[in-house]
């Protein structure tokens, strides 16, 4: 007999109408929660046990047979062809298909046509709305039934590639590209700028009041706030320490599993940075203040750049060991380019390494998006706090910045858009801020300050994500 697609072997006699089924035990694999923080075998537990179905007692009635009152295990008589043909089809996604599974498909069809159409972050957008294709395919699922398929699955492709979003070390290897790939010439040159950067982190600790307001455990609420850095790479970091759905907290309850709503949340609004950003700028600044042109940045020696990653690591380190795996990487990877020495390694990050990382991070990211996981109430309040955090994010550092316009010297001043920078999206919100720059005056070119800002809000992000999580652990 066949029961939620486990064959059970046994015998059975007739007696009368009865009929007697007598089972032999089988060995099955359980799938079970992990719920050990310190155990790294995945989500799940799978152990194996012996199952016994005992001895059943049917009857035959107009060629079913029924066993009890409870239609749900009748079981009617078929020829070979038939019974195949049924169980192809309840294999199929059409048997399966839910209206979560379209909703979550039409989401994915939007990114991959964001990045598309109008280049909003192509790079992320197109292998996270295929990984949400991917991860919504429907298929039959039941309890210690595994078919190695999906990515919640034990054993399955998916299941291994999203290890490294889980276990974390996806976004290390990503710094390591940025680092290799960021010139910090504009932050040396002029490093009272780095105070925009730390400002726009204002939306990282607003978030997360916020999330605990709405009722998030710490953990929970820690991890959501670290969309205000509009940092993708931590943001993964953070949710796969604090809000993994494995941690359990000092109350004995377990944390729920966020990774998903905030990896898609923080790169929806990377993506929408040129949407979200400039109608925040204008609000909040003049005019004039947006015509103001800056002092041209210094030249920056190869000995400051080669002492910058090595100073920045140290500072960093002893003010947040806990962000030594981003930062240690991202300092790393720009000592690699510019020591000058090692330009093949340097080449590889920035290039081969962070590309392949970038599409296993994305298409894992997607495929964590499965409908009956991802479409809850608590996927909504994400997108909200996440949607609210970039706002108070960008308001955070453009307002700093008219503050420190205000109180610099004439001769030095601070457009204060390029405070929105400070976000660390990078280098889309430099970007957004040179072309409205460009927009107010054709010759005023703002991204060279711009960027000091945008990188010191990576590092400022990831000083947060740090300190998060030496006090939410």
């Amino acid at each position: 007999m066949d029961s939620i697609k486990q064959r059970f072997t046994g015998h059975w006699t007739i007696e009368g109408n009865k009929i007697i089924l007598k089972f032999n035990p089988k060995n099955v694999d359980r799938l079970s929660k992990n719920t050990n923080p310190n155990s790294a075998s995945g989500p799940y537990w799978v152990t194996s046990s012996v199952l016994d179905l005992g001895t059943r007692v049917g009857h035959i009635s107009n060629d079913v047979l029924k066993f009890g009152n409870n239609a749900e295990y009748d079981c009617v008589h078929e020829s070979g062809a038939v019974a195949g043909l049924r169980n192809f089809w309840e294999f199929t996604g059409f048997a399966n298909v839910t209206s979560g599974h379209l909703l979550m498909m039409l989401i994915g069809i939007f990114f991959i046509f964001l990045a598309i159409k109008y280049d909003y972050e192509p790079l992320l957008l197109i292998p996270i709305g295929t990984g949400i294709l991917i991860g919504n395919i429907p298929m039959f699922q039941a309890v210690d039934f595994n078919l190695k398929l999906g990515i919640y699955e034990p054993g399955s492709v998916m299941s291994y590639l999203y290890s490294g979003v889980l276990q974390g070390w996806y976004p290390p290897l990503i710094f390591l590209g940025i680092g290799a790939m960021t010139d910090f010439s504009s932050l040396i040159s002029n490093p009272r700028l780095m105070i925009l950067g730390a400002a726009a982190q204002i939306g990282i600790f607003v978030t997360f009041l916020g999330a605990l307001y709405l009722g998030f455990a710490p953990p929970e609420a820690g991890a959501i706030g670290i969309i205000g850095g509009a940092d993708g790479p931590t943001a993964i970091f953070l949710s796969s320490k604090l809000a993994n759905g494995v941690n359990v907290m000092a109350n004995g309850v377990t944390v729920k599993n966020l990774i998903g709503p905030i990896a898609i949340a923080a790169y929806s609004y990377m993506a929408l940075v040129p949407v979200i950003q400039p109608p925040i700028i204008n609000l909040l600044t003049t005019k004039k203040e947006r015509l103001i042109k800056m002092k041209p940045p210094r030249a920056v020696s190869r000995l400051e750049k080669i002492m910058f990653p090595i100073i920045a690591l140290l500072l960093t380190a002893y003010i947040s060991p806990t962000s030594v795996p981003l930062l240690g990487m991202l300092f790393f990877g720009n000592l690699l380019k510019e020591s000058t020495v090692t330009a093949r390694l340097a080449d590889t990050a920035s290039n081969a390494l962070i590309n392949i990382i970038t599409i296993l991070l994305g298409i894992s990211v997607g495929a964590s998006t499965q409908a009956d996981v991802f479409l809850t109430k608590d996927s909504m309040l994400i997108f909200g706090l996440g949607a609210a955090s970039f706002v108070v994010a960008t308001a955070g550092g453009v307002i700093f910045g008219k503050i420190m316009n205000w109180v610099s010297p004439k001769d030095r001043p601070i457009n204060p858009m390029i405070g929105a920078s400070g976000v660390s999206a990078v280098p889309d919100s430099a970007r957004v801020v040179q072309v409205m720059g460009l927009e107010n005056d054709p010759t005023n070119h703002l991204l060279m300050h711009a960027m000091a800002p945008n990188v010191s809000g990576v590092i400022g992000s990831a000083v947060a994500a740090g300190i998060l999580l030496s006090f939410l652990m």
